[in-house]
C-alpha cells in the first residue's frame, strides 16, 4: 500500500512522538497523528496509531494508584467519552476527508494556544455533574472524527482539580478506552485493514525507541523550554493542515 519512502517517514514521525513523549511525558497520539494526516491522510493515520497509542496509554492508566478513586470521580465523563466515539467516527465515511482535516488542524491549534497561554478553568463538584457527561460526549465525538482525544479532554481532567498523579492516570484512562472504542468503530467501518493493523503493531518499535532517547535527552534539556517550542511547533503544523486541506490549496 505504501511505497518504502513512506514507510521510512511513518518510522520517523513515530520516532519524534516518542522522543516528545519521552521528555515531556505526553503527546504520543497527537503528534503522530498530526505527522501521519500529512502523510498518508487521516482515515490511514487514525488507524495506524492505534496500537503504539493503546501500548503507551493502557500503561499510563493502569499504575499510578489512584484507578479505583480515579474512575468513581469522573465515570460519567469517561463513560459519554467512549460511547460517543462511533457517532464521530460516521463522519469518515460521510464528511469530506479535507473537511475532517482541517478540523484535526483547527483542534492541533487550539491545544497548543491553550498551553501556550496557560490557560486553566475550574469546574465544580456541582457543575461538573452535567459538565462532565456533556463534555464527555463532545471528547467522543472529536475522537471519532480526528483520533485525538486531547481536546478537550486534559482541560477538563484539569479543571475538575485532580492531583497531578490522578490526572495523568486519568488520562491515560480516557486515552485507553477511547482509543480502544476507535479501533472497534474503524475496523466495522473497514478502515483498519488487515495491512494498517500490522503497521500499527510494527510502528511500537520506533514509538518506544524514541520515548528511551526522549528520557536521555530529558536529562540535559530544559523541560519548560522544550514544551514551548512543542507547542509552537504543534502550533505551526496544526495551521499547514488547515491551510493545506482548504480548497483553494
Amino acid at each position: 500500500m505504501f511505497d518504502v519512502a513512506t514507510l521510512a517517514a511513518i518510522g520517523a514521525a513515530f520516532l519524534l512522538a516518542g522522543v516528545v513523549k519521552g521528555i515531556i511525558g505526553f503527546a504520543l497520539p497527537i503528534v503522530s497523528v498530526a505527522l501521519l494526516t500529512v502523510l498518508i491522510g487521516l482515515p490511514n493515520a487514525m488507524a495506524v496509531l492505534l496500537v503504539p497509542a493503546l501500548f503507551v496509554n493502557t500503561w499510563q492508566g493502569a499504575v499510578g494508584g489512584h484507578l479505583k478513586s480515579t474512575v468513581l470521580r469522573i465515570w460519567p465523563y469517561l463513560t459519554m467519552a467512549t460511547m460517543t466515539v462511533w457517532l464521530g467516527a460516521l463522519s469518515l465515511t460521510r464528511v469530506e476527508l479535507p473537511l475532517l482535516s482541517a478540523f484535526l488542524g483547527c483542534i492541533l491549534i487550539i491545544y497548543a494556544l491553550s498551553n501556550m497561554m496557560g490557560l486553566r478553568v475550574t469546574i465544580t463538584p456541582v457543575q461538573d455533574r452535567w459538565l462532565g457527561p456533556l463534555i464527555g460526549g463532545i471528547n467522543g465525538l472529536v475522537t471519532g472524527m480526528t483520533g485525538t482525544t486531547a481536546v478537550p479532554g486534559v482541560i477538563y481532567l484539569q479543571a475538575v482539580g485532580l492531583e497531578r498523579d490522578a490526572l495523568i492516570q486519568a488520562m491515560g484512562i480516557l486515552f485507553t478506552l477511547s482509543l480502544l472504542a476507535l479501533a472497534v468503530v474503524l475496523g466495522g467501518n473497514g478502515i483498519l485493514t488487515g495491512e494498517l493493523a500490522f503497521l500499527s503493531v510494527a510502528a511500537c518499535v520506533p514509538a518506544f525507541a524514541g520515548m528511551v532517547i526522549g528520557r536521555r535527552i530529558r536529562k540535559s534539556l530544559s523541560e519548560s523550554n522544550f514544551r514551548r517550542v512543542f507547542f509552537i511547533a504543534l502550533l505551526l503544523l496544526g495551521s499547514y493542515i488547515v491551510i493545506s486541506s482548504a480548497p483553494w490549496s
